[in-house]
């Protein structure tokens, strides 16, 4: 597989299928939205963690000096947060394109936080897509120490700026919603070290 998914993508999902189509965040979506959507809501899945295993050859790093950002990995019992937005079909053109270094596409249940109070359950579940680089993408770096990661993740530079303020901004918007990541945090502390 080549770093660039956009045709592969494109015949994922048939898009005309869904009655709504939602897309969940998990990474600089949270707090960081470049595109027109309908709704926004806070959200989570179950039973997948992030982890900055994924090389950033476009965005926060190059070719020939990757960054990490992030993919999802299997993770039973475990709740992630992010956010869910409600969009029109015509945003993949985009999407596709903003994750194309080795992201796939791929169909998920998100549970969609309810302001309702008419609502019997603070949660409602929609059918939705997700972005994840799996470990057979060629951008794909995989599991590493936390210092190797804050190392990596320290000096390298992308069109997208410095992969450090990738993971300076995550962490403050998961703190500000709060939801803590242990693995989050752990490459931020790891990375705040390295600044002094």
């Amino acid at each position: 597989m080549s770093f660039d998914t956009q045709n592969i993508n494109k015949q994922r999902q048939n898009l005309d299928s869904y009655e709504q189509i939602w897309v969940f965040g998990y990474g600089s979506l949270i707090h960081k939205v470049d595109f027109e959507y309908i709704q926004r809501c806070d959200a989570c899945i179950y039973d997948f963690a992030r982890r900055f295993w994924q090389g950033s050859h476009d965005h926060r790093g190059t070719v020939d000096a990757p960054g990490r950002v992030l993919t999802l990995v299997p993770s039973t019992g475990e709740r992630l947060f992010g956010a869910a937005f409600q969009v029109n079909k015509e945003v993949f053109a985009h999407l596709d394109h903003r994750e194309k270094n080795g992201y796939l596409r791929h169909e998920i249940d998100i549970f969609v936080s309810q302001t309702d109070a008419q609502t019997d359950s603070a949660e409602k579940k929609v059918k939705g897509l997700v972005y994840v680089g799996e470990p057979d993408n060629v951008a794909y770096l995989g599991e590493a120490s936390i210092e190797h990661i804050a190392k990596q993740i320290y000096s390298s530079v992308g069109p997208s700026g410095a992969n450090k303020d990738y993971v300076y901004a995550l962490a403050d918007a998961l703190r500000i919603h709060n939801e803590p990541d242990e693995h989050v945090f752990a490459v931020e502390a790891a990375l705040l070290a390295l600044e002094e």
